[in-house]
């Protein structure tokens, strides 16, 4: 008698594309594989960028959003998602409406990209707020983005700000400080976690924050808690950028191959 077949954890990814590979659906695709995951995607728009910045966005219709997430849900199935860039409120109505109940979901609320490009307008904040927080297991901005969305204040009354903005769990990034090393704050129901890792001094950041947000969620698609699954993609994060390739002029991209 064969043994049973036992299938990857699944994972849906709903980003935009980076033409340069270093960030968006392409990051993600290479982190779930990393990870052992098996990556479906719906894409909300395609972006024309490299290591330097954005030069042109390309918008997917919600409803081919839409579409693209109910295939991968009434076929394949799925044990978590990530979401990264939207861009416009009706794009986040559109995929909040989509979304499946009762599924894991890590919502990294891309509002700025790694080289200063303004990815989400302010119009658009509001709507991410009410109508995707509430479904977020996890939020991971980094610190511009948690100043836009909740003011000044320390990392920790940031992230209880955004829980009772709706989220179940708020991770801070501190790469944008200064300190000597990296302070990553958590808060979740089960109290307050910090990750501190030496800080690189590197140009090679593009997609860490997509990275590290589809990292989290293939912990959470394998059933790991939540303060694992954010400390496992932690560590993960620091070897790809400790081993980035060195590619381009400007913000290079992580060795997402980089073994664990």
């Amino acid at each position: 008698m064969k043994p049973a077949r036992v299938l990857p954890p699944r994972l849906l990814i709903v980003a935009g594309s980076d033409s340069s590979g270093g960030a968006g659906i392409q990051a993600d695709i290479k982190t779930a594989q990393a990870f052992g995951c098996y990556a479906m995607t719906a894409i909300t728009a395609v972006t024309a960028q490299n290591t330097r910045g954005v030069g042109a966005i390309h918008a997917v219709p919600p409803d081919m959003v839409a579409a693209q997430i109910k295939a991968c849900l009434t076929d394949i199935g799925v044990d978590a998602i990530k979401i990264g860039m939207l861009g416009t409120t009706k794009l986040i109505k559109a995929v909040a409406a989509a979304l499946p109940k009762a599924v894991p979901i890590v919502l990294d609320p891309v509002m700025v990209s790694t080289s200063g490009d303004r990815l989400l307008p302010d119009t658009a904040v509001v709507t991410l707020v009410k109508e995707l927080f509430p479904r977020a297991t996890l939020v991971t901005p980094n610190l511009p983005e948690a100043k836009a969305l909740v003011g000044r204040g320390d990392a920790e009354s940031a992230a209880r700000k955004l829980m009772a903005m709706g989220a179940r769990a708020a991770l801070i990034k501190g790469g944008h400080a200064t300190n000597a090393t990296v302070d990553d704050v958590m808060v979740w129901r089960g109290g307050v976690e910090t990750y501190a890792f030496p800080r690189i001094r590197t140009r090679h950041t593009h997609g860490t924050g997509c990275t590290l947000s589809t990292a989290i969620a293939c912990g959470l698609a394998q059933h790991l808690s939540l303060p694992l699954a954010v400390g496992r993609a932690r560590e993960y994060v620091q070897a790809a950028i400790q081993t980035a390739p060195g590619l381009g002029k400007g913000h290079g991209p992580l060795n997402h191959a980089v073994t664990r």
